[in-house]
Order: C-alpha cells, then sequence, then structure tokens
C-alpha cells in the first residue's frame, strides 16, 4: 500500500509554499552572495529534481546560476512525482541538473533519456556515494554526505564556468559560514547523547542517527517497509509497539510527511508512553528556507526531545 503525503507540522513551518503549475520553483532559500565579491560573467541554467540539494546548488552558484527545484511540495512523493511538459522543458533546457539517485527520483532519469543534451552535466548523489537503487536514499540526512556533495556541486560549476571560479570560491566560503550552526548543533548532539536510543517510523533517519552515534532500535524491516511504501511485516509491527510501550527508546523520530495507519499509531504509543516524538521532513520546509536553516531546526528539536528525556529520566 503506498503511502499518503500530508503537511508536516514542523518548526519552520507556517509560511506559503510557492509553486508553478508544473511544480518546479526556484529552489529554496535565499541564494548565498558574498558582499563585494568578484564580478559573474555567465549565468548557468540548473535543475535540481528536489529542494534540499537545490537549496544547496543555489548558495554555491549564486548570481551566476538559475536553479530550479522540481519537488518542493512536502504533499509530493519523489518516488512518483507526476511529470509534466513544463519539466520536460526545464530539464532539457539546461547545462547542469542534480539527481539524487538510487530509484528515489527515476522520474527525472525518464525525463533526462527522453531529452538527450551531449552538453548537458548530470550530477547523481548515490553514483557519487557508490550506492544503487535498494539502498537507503536518504542522503542528505548524513551531513558527511553532504559536504561530499557540496563539494563536488562546487567541481562541477568551476567546470562548467571556469570564469566565475573566484565567485564560486567566495559562494563556497559564504555557504561554510551559513552552515555554522548547523554543524554546531551535529557536534553539541553527537558529544553528549552518545549510544542513546532512540526510534524512528522510518529509514529516512538512520544515517543521521548513525552520524551523531544514536542507536536506533526500531525494527530496520519497519523502517524499510514504511520508506517503501508497503506495510511493514507483522513481526517487526508487534515489535516496535512492544519497544515503545516498554518506554526502550528516548525519543521517536517520526516523518511528518508519511502518514499510515500503522506509523499513526506507532506515534499515539509513543505520546501516551510519554516518549518526545521528534517530527521530520523529507524536503525543505518551508520551500523558501534555506538547507541548513531547515536541518538545523530539525536538530534543534531533536536535542530538546533527548535533553528532556535526560532530565526526566
Amino acid at each position: 500500500m503506498r503511502m499518503t503525503r500530508r503537511i508536516g507540522a514542523v518548526a519552520l513551518a507556517g509560511a506559503a509554499l510557492g509553486a508553478c503549475s508544473s511544480g518546479a520553483v526556484r529552489a529554496g532559500g535565499p541564494t548565498t552572495t558574498a558582499a563585494a565579491g568578484p564580478a559573474v560573467h555567465g549565468t548557468l541554467q540548473i535543475v535540481a529534481a528536489e529542494n534540499f540539494w537545490g537549496s544547496i546548488v543555489s548558495q554555491l552558484a549564486g548570481k551566476a546560476g538559475h536553479v530550479t527545484s522540481v519537488v518542493t511540495d512536502p504533499n509530493a512523493d519523489p518516488h512518483d512525482y507526476e511529470t509534466s511538459s513544463d519539466d520536460a522543458r526545464t530539464f532539457a533546457g539546461a547545462n547542469y541538473v542534480v539527481l539524487n539517485g538510487a530509484g528515489y527520483d527515476s522520474w527525472a532519469e525518464k525525463l533526462l533519456s527522453g531529452n538527450p543534451n551531449p552538453k548537458r552535466k548530470v550530477f547523481t548523489v548515490a553514483t557519487l556515494l557508490g550506492k544503487k537503487e535498494g539502498d537507503n536514499p536518504h542522503f542528505w540526512y548524513d551531513p558527511e554526505y553532504v559536504t561530499q556533495v557540496v563539494n563536488q556541486v562546487e567541481a562541477d560549476l568551476k567546470g562548467l564556468d571556469p570564469a566565475d571560479t573566484a565567485y564560486f570560491d567566495a559562494q563556497r566560503t559564504a555557504l561554510d559560514t551559513a552552515m555554522g550552526p548547523y554543524r554546531s548543533r551535529l557536534a553539541e548532539i553527537k558529544a553528549t547523547y552518545p549510544g542513546a536510543p532512540v526510534a524512528s517510523t522510518e529509514s529516512i533517519f538512520v544515517y543521521l542517527a548513525q552520524y551523531l552515534g544514536l542507536d536506533v532500535i526500531s525494527p530496520p524491516d519497519f523502517m524499510q517497509a514504511v520508506a517503501e511504501g508497503n506495510d511493514p511485516p507483522a513481526p517487526s509491527v508487534a515489535e516496535f509497539q512492544s519497544q515503545i510501550a516498554a518506554k526502550q527508546a528516548r525519543v521517536l523520530v517520526y516523518n511528518e510527511q508519511t502518514s499510515t495507519a500503522v506509523t499513526t499509531n506507532i506515534k499515539k504509543l509513543a505520546t501516551d508512553a510519554g516518549i518526545p516524538v521528534v517530527g521530520v521532513t523529507e524536503t525543505v520546509q518551508p520551500a523558501d528556507a534555506t538547507f541548513e536553516q531547515w536541518f538545523e531546526a530539525q536538530l534543534e528539536q531533536l536535542q530538546n526531545a533527548l535533553n528532556a528525556k535526560a532530565l526526566a529520566g
């Protein structure tokens, strides 16, 4: 059963999500532009399949690139995104395309194959990371993977537009500065809660938990099934319910963009058991936030929940 999608009440929610009829909009977040920096010589046409990568590319490209993110709607499942003729034209006119890969945005790969362009550069994150379809595709939840992507995008932009190399250097410096609070929050959580037991309704949180040194105790079969839009195996549901009832997890991480009867029940059980529930999302919310603003807000919620449970316990 394919899961339903809904708007999550995340910390940054409340701002309107702008979108044109095709679903493609300017990449989320204000462009990071170095003050009084080098002059810009060209403007690349750039497309990102999802706005979490689009935000990063937009900040690195600055005025030297026009970035369009296709999937921005929190109700849209990137796996099943329905493309339009506008999307096809957007991809066809791009100099540079950024895809997540690993089956997460196969619709975009089909659009590209239907509009071949030997001059267009395509960067697929999964390829960079050595991942394939069937692997956990939520790469943007791993801070080390994010750094690798930033490095690759910066190199690609310089390769496509060598005249603006100095400008891209300034943009990278500005992005690193903007990511300071995000990286500081990661370091604080990692240093304070090593080995803390946490649960998650799906695999979106696994990379981040591993990076932070948290112990994800929820059944892998449950998380994987939910991430793929399937019903979790009955034994995994029973095991998860038992873990929550026994208060084995300090925090439950809940994907606000996936909602099924089973995950909603797990969330209710956690609330009834006094386990803090932290909502996370797949796309940047609100759409005009930067990647680091959105993610740091989620990290703040996680840190507060871990701290509250530690004080209570």
